[in-house]
């Protein structure tokens, strides 16, 4: 599962850590100066590489991959 997350390019870290901040599609794309579209087609991507389908899949293999914590977040 590490080497999935390994594989993700720069600006899909980018993407994913947005993504993951609870922000929408449209809201990263703002903020990465880029289309919705391109957000889209990035989050597609990185759902194949992680091998789930959405962002609780990816979520998920971030916290099992030692990638993500869940340090400073409140229940």
């Amino acid at each position: 599962m590490r080497e999935s997350w390994e594989k993700l390019s720069e600006k899909e870290e980018e993407v994913l850590k947005r993504a993951l901040e609870g922000k929408t599609n449209k809201e990263v794309a703002v903020e990465l100066c880029v289309s919705k579209r391109t957000v889209d087609f990035h989050l597609s991507n990185i759902y194949a590489k992680l091998g789930v389908s959405n962002r609780v899949g990816a979520f998920r293999a971030g916290l099992a991959a030692g990638f993500l914590n869940l340090e400073g977040v409140s229940s």
